[in-house]
């Protein structure tokens, strides 16, 4: 239940990052192009600290080699 809430977050933040970006390619202001920037920014931080929250830690990767090579064993 949770987490369907939280991708509703991430998908309302993506819409929004969407739409700021629609918004930028049209004439504005100055004034208005500066907040809207902000406003991008502060969604892409919302989107990211959310994201970060809600993706379980299991799709996490290990920092460990893959193969013994890269590990330095065959040197």
């Amino acid at each position: 239940m949770m987490l369907d809430l939280d991708f509703a977050r991430i998908r309302a933040h993506r819409n929004n990052l969407s739409r700021y970006r629609r918004l930028l390619k049209t004439r504005l202001s100055d004034l208005e192009r500066r907040f809207i920037e902000r406003r991008l920014a502060e969604e892409q931080a919302a989107l990211e600290a959310l994201a970060a929250d809600a993706v379980p830690a299991a799709f996490t990767l290990p920092n460990t080699p893959l193969l013994p090579t890269e590990a330095g064993a065959e040197r």
